[in-house]
């Protein structure tokens, strides 16, 4: 069983910001999988079925992304699975925009969802899909993480969330590490 969490915040306010692109690689993925996401509970909205042959849960937490960790440490407890089951998707600002990373453990980069969860679970031993959104020019880092993608970005992003997809069903059905030898640092190039 795979937990995979897609990081954001929830209502219409965010919806299509850069912060919520956790969210939108998990609903791409569940929509690609036959997976709904109709389930509340965890704090969050989850969905249960097969990803590339493996059982999985996709959860958004509906907590706010500062407190995420409440949420994802309720739907890991219920499972019952080790750390490296949990692969949770989110945003980077310290990666260009459509680059991907794929990590296993460390710190949370300054990144208030990935802490969250860390703080909660007692471990950072988990998998992160980083998806890189750059970083502002000028101006407020927390007004560009919640402001909306540009127009060259907007035209990027469903081949982004396609590729996002295809690193959790690597993951899923070859493990995190063969994962990382595809996938890591690719970027997607329009």
């Amino acid at each position: 069983m795979k937990l995979i969490v897609g990081l954001g915040n929830p209502g219409p306010k965010y919806d299509g910001t850069r912060h919520n692109i956790g969210f939108m690689v998990a609903r791409r993925l569940a929509e690609q999988s036959g997976i709904a996401l109709k389930r509340q509970g965890h704090q969050g909205i989850y969905g249960v079925g097969s990803l590339a042959g493996i059982e999985a849960m996709i959860l958004l937490p509906q907590t706010f992304m500062n407190v995420s960790g409440t949420s994802v440490t309720s739907a890991y407890k219920s499972l019952g699975i080790p750390p490296g089951d949990l692969i949770v998707i989110h945003d980077d600002i310290d990666l260009p925009f459509s680059r991907l990373r794929l990590r296993i453990g460390g710190g949370h980069g300054g990144h208030n969802g990935i802490r969250s969860i860390a703080a909660t679970l007692g471990t950072g031993d988990f998998c992160r899909l980083k998806i890189g959104i750059g970083r502002p020019q000028a101006g407020e880092v927390a007004d560009y993480v919640l402001g909306n993608f540009d127009a060259t970005e907007r035209q990027q992003l469903p081949e982004l969330l396609d590729l996002a997809v295809k690193v959790i069903e690597k993951i899923a059905k070859h493990g995190s590490a063969a994962a990382m030898n595809e996938f890591n640092n690719q970027q997607v190039l329009s």
